[in-house]
């Protein structure tokens, strides 16, 4: 599936952002003739990976006209005026229903829009869709009892990640530029790695987002790290719904010029706990660590932050908290939802209240560990997942749901810990899958991990073309 040949000229559905806004002001092509090569391109994938829900066009094309109309006078609205996006299932958006991946959820219409969302429709981007999610955000993969099963562009016999599935897949398969998604555990992180993106967990706070939980955040998924930034630029203003977002901060999201020079990185390989690394895996990371040590950066082997207990006291906790949310539902609507995450969450009822309090207590144990690390360091480089693919069926690369949490061993604790995180891609297997590497920073330190991203962005050199769509 995946094509060598680049074309001579970029299609409109390839260029960034960035670009996209260049075009339109130089009235090169207009955003009406950009959604339509996008739609047109979604036409052939859309039935081999299932990265969509509520796909709207006509309702974008609407949208694409009066941007149309606006960049023709010299008038956008904002700096996203014209540019497609998606947003994930659980973001919501208003007049859409919010399944949450999840059969068993009852449909309302959202009568708002959530804090991110409202954000990019302000600044003029063209929601053209919501993206597919598996059922209630706790799974890292495309499987879902309300969505049909979405596939990775990469391989389709491969899973695209989650929970941000459908954003992944979406973005691989080039769906636009800008896509958004959620993260608590590493469902940014985690489908931007398998799919070949650039996928920012921002610190806690930094991107208001409604309803606002421990460790939850919204955050870009994209093909370069400019958009990336582009989209923080929008999505970290202010919204005063989100009770633990940070106070407005003034932060130039286009200065990303960063030189690894004398910073002090650590880097991260194996592990105590969760699923042992993958050689592909281990060689594109420690490649990735060699090239800021070349580019004058003191790197230094440092041990992960988290621990068997941290893991399982995690679990635990969001065991209890998922039975909770399902013993509100009839056991009908029990009976729909993704028969691994009942199996998974029904052990939730039996765990003593002390026990999900120690579960919680994991996250300020994690949190502790995480300050104590970075009091040495300004950086640290690690793998984004240990496994480099698994199958498009399976819930998680184990699929085992006693054992839930193996594979999120080197994103989560930066969810608990509140850091900033970015997967962005590092590299291939034998057989051409993306392999990504993760950058985490200082709480707060966003515009940092951005910059050190593009930093390896300039390091690592151009990837490889992206996926092109079967042959019908």
């Amino acid at each position: 599936m995946h094509n060598e040949a680049q074309e001579a000229v970029t299609s409109l559905h390839d260029l960034s952002a960035i670009d996209l806004i260049a075009g339109f002001r130089a009235k090169q092509f207009s955003p009406s003739e950009v959604l339509e090569d996008v739609l047109s391109h979604i036409a052939a994938w859309e039935p081999h990976i299932k990265a969509l829900y509520a796909f709207d066009p006509d309702g974008a094309r609407a949208v694409a006209k009066a941007s149309t109309e606006r960049w023709q006078h010299a008038e956008p609205i904002g700096p996203l005026d014209g540019v497609p996006v998606t947003i994930k299932d659980n973001i919501a958006t208003k007049g859409v229903p919010v399944p949450l991946g999840a059969a068993s959820v009852r449909l309302a219409p959202s009568p708002v829009d959530a804090p991110p969302a409202a954000r990019l429709r302000e600044a003029g981007a063209v929601i053209f869709s919501k993206t597919t999610m598996p059922d209630y955000g706790m799974l890292s993969s495309g499987l879902s009892s309300f969505h049909p099963l979405t596939r990775n562009p990469w391989d389709l016999s491969k899973n695209p990640g989650g929970s941000s599935a459908g954003a992944g897949a979406a973005g691989a398969a080039g769906y636009g530029p800008l896509h958004l998604g959620t993260d608590i555990g590493g469902s940014v992180r985690l489908p931007s790695c398998w799919c070949g993106l650039v996928g920012l967990k921002p610190s806690l706070g930094r991107v208001p987002i409604d309803p606002p939980y421990v460790g939850r955040v919204a955050g870009p998924m994209t093909r370069t790290v400019d958009d990336a930034a582009l989209m923080m630029s929008v999505l970290s203003r202010p919204d005063r719904r989100d009770g633990m977002s940070l106070p407005p901060a003034s932060m130039n999201w286009k200065a990303l010029d960063k030189s690894p020079r004398k910073l002090r990185i650590g880097l991260t390989l194996d592990l105590e706990v969760g699923q042992p690394l993958e050689q592909a895996v281990r060689t594109v990371v420690a490649k990735a660590a060699k090239a800021f040590e070349a580019a004058g950066a003191v790197v230094t082997e440092v041990p992960g932050v988290l621990t068997r207990e941290m893991l399982d006291g995690l679990d635990n906790f969001w065991r209890a908290r998922m039975w909770d949310d399902l013993s509100k539902l009839t056991s009908e609507e029990r009976g729909k939802a993704l028969p691994y995450i009942f199996k998974w969450a029904e052990p939730g009822a039996k765990l003593r209240g002390v026990e999900v309090i120690r579960g919680f207590n994991a996250s300020m144990a994690i949190r502790a560990a995480a300050a104590k690390l970075f009091s040495d360091l300004d950086y640290v480089i690690s793998p984004v997942s240990p496994v480099v693919k698994f199958a498009a069926e399976l819930a998680s690369p184990l699929n085992d749901p006693e054992k839930p949490f193996e594979h999120i061993a080197y994103t989560v604790p930066w969810n608990m810990s509140e850091n900033p995180a970015i997967s962005i891609n590092g590299g291939y297997d034998e057989q051409g899958f993306p392999i990504g590497v993760q950058i985490i920073g200082r709480r707060f330190d966003d515009l940092g991990v951005l910059g050190m991203a593009k930093a390896f962005e300039t390091l690592r050199g151009p990837q490889r073309p992206w996926p092109t769509p079967p042959v019908r």
